[in-house]
């Protein structure tokens, strides 16, 4: 099957899953609690994974990762990357930042990314080399070159103090040379900002991998410079991630470290 073809069976994939959670979301949704929380979160993740994975299932070379049972590390080949409700949080709170991400890795980097936010009808596409699209237009990264004129993002999650230690000087920090700095959760959409230029920079320590992977391929394509915060190549198994428009990369990246 040719990358244009496997494009299009991801983007049907996307869709037909994303309908599904639109049919069970409502705006009034306010669980009372964190098991209310998850047992919401797990029953929509489950319907709209299976759909994914009917529809993709069976494609010649590509196998499915799976944190859960794979651990955090990618190994070499080709792998499915499906985050069946990116947003589930939200989801479940009513708020409209949610959808189905679908990557393709390939040894290691995003070679074909979608992802389908039903609110709004928006569906991003990307693929290695060929460029990134909204909807079929494509999208370009920021132009600013001063740091102090631009909105950086980060997405910082995970259960570890020292982290979050990490991160709060790293936020001060930016915060000190950026014109606004916002942390958001899911990791997607503020990926998603840097691709269409609405945000200048967006960092994270410990990526959250279907976002992160979808995310540095859109925003890649749209013309932004990725890598690691020491500088150097991003992969999937990087244990972070910077990712900022061409004129930002090196000042943000003198900042974080």
């Amino acid at each position: 099957m040719t990358n244009d073809n496997l494009l299009a069976a991801m983007v049907q994939a996307a869709e037909k899953a994303g309908s599904a959670l639109l049919e069970s979301f409502d705006p009034a949704s306010r669980p009372a609690d964190r098991t209310a929380m998850y047992e919401l979160g797990t029953g929509l993740e489950a319907t709209s994974t299976k759909i994914v994975r009917e529809a993709l299932d069976g494609v010649d070379g590509v196998g499915w990762w799976d944190e859960d049972e794979s651990g955090r590390e990618v190994p070499a080949g080709r792998w499915w990357v499906v985050d069946g409700t990116e947003g589930a949080v939200n989801h479940v709170h009513g708020l409209p930042e949610w959808g189905v991400i679908i990557t393709l890795i390939s040894d290691g980097l995003p070679e074909l990314a979608v992802f389908r936010q039903p609110i709004g009808d928006l569906t991003y596409t990307a693929e290695r080399g060929q460029g990134a699209f909204l909807n079929g237009q494509p999208l370009r990264v920021s132009a600013k070159t001063d740091l102090a004129a631009a909105a950086v993002t980060a997405s910082q999650g995970g259960n570890d103090s020292v982290v979050y230690e990490r991160f709060a000087g790293a936020f001060a920090a930016m915060a000190s040379r950026a014109l606004l700095v916002r942390n958001t959760i899911p990791t997607t959409f503020p990926l998603l900002g840097v691709a269409s230029g609405q945000y200048d920079v967006f960092w994270q320590y410990e990526p959250d991998l279907p976002g992160t992977a979808l995310g540095t391929l859109l925003a890649g394509e749209a013309g932004a410079v990725v890598s690691d915060l020491a500088g150097g190549s991003w992969d999937v198994n990087s244990p972070d991630v910077l990712v900022a428009a061409p004129g930002l990369h090196a000042a943000a990246l003198e900042v974080l470290r």
